[in-house]
């Protein structure tokens, strides 16, 4: 007849079993984690390069966008946590528009991503939202497969509309905000500005214009 096992030993031999379950459930998920992590980074990449070029379609420039990525410096006005990459679209060697990431920090739920292209003369040539955590139906109106609303900001610049209208119909500014969601709409629309006074402040270098006085003979 076995001797029953004492309460010592019972614990003993239940923290072992448990402990090993622990390593055999994180080896599996490293290495999960590691066989995903390739297909993972070329999704992150497809739907980027898609965002890219709805911002700045094919005809616009004739170079390669990821290609053409430098990183951002200065990254307080756009919120920007850690390193982050722009883009620049060029045409015949000519750079004709900047694509910036920023951050809304304020959405509803959180912080709200977006890419910002704008054109050498100021103008907005287009904004996607490329990650949120906002409501489904109510803020999640900022995504263009929701609705259209992101293309109101097509064509604008810091003085069209006024500085003052910079903001959501409820405050007094020039862009809608959606039935039942004000916080979304009015964080995207102030990250969208401050991605505008960016490349005001920094419009030489994003260009890559030269501004040496030409030589004197």
């Amino acid at each position: 007849m076995q001797n029953p096992l004492t309460a010592g030993s019972s614990i003993v031999r239940n923290s072992i079993i448990l402990g090993v379950f622990a390593m055999v459930t994180v080896g599996l998920i490293a290495l999960t984690q590691q066989g995903t992590a390739s297909r993972i980074a070329e999704e992150q990449r497809r739907m980027q390069m898609s965002a890219l070029n709805e911002i700045l379609p094919h005809d616009q420039h004739d170079n390669d966008l990821l290609e053409d990525a430098f990183a951002i410096n200065n990254r307080e006005l756009l919120n920007l946590p850690g390193d982050a990459m722009a883009y620049r679209g060029k045409l015949d060697g000519e750079v004709v528009a900047v694509i910036l990431p920023t951050i809304a920090p304020d959405g509803y739920s959180g912080r709200i991503d977006l890419l910002v292209g704008v054109r050498a003369n100021g103008e907005i040539a287009g904004v996607r939202i490329t990650n949120h955590r906002e409501t489904p139906g109510l803020g999640d109106k900022v995504q263009l497969n929701k609705s259209t609303w992101v293309l109101d900001f097509n064509g604008t610049s810091l003085s069209m509309p006024a500085p003052e209208n910079w903001g959501v119909s409820k405050d007094g500014g020039d862009f809608d905000q959606f039935t039942g969601a004000t916080i979304t709409p009015r964080a995207v629309v102030q990250a969208v500005y401050r991605a505008l006074q960016y490349f005001e402040a920094n419009r030489d270098q994003l260009l890559e214009l030269n501004n040496e006085e030409p030589a004197r003979g």
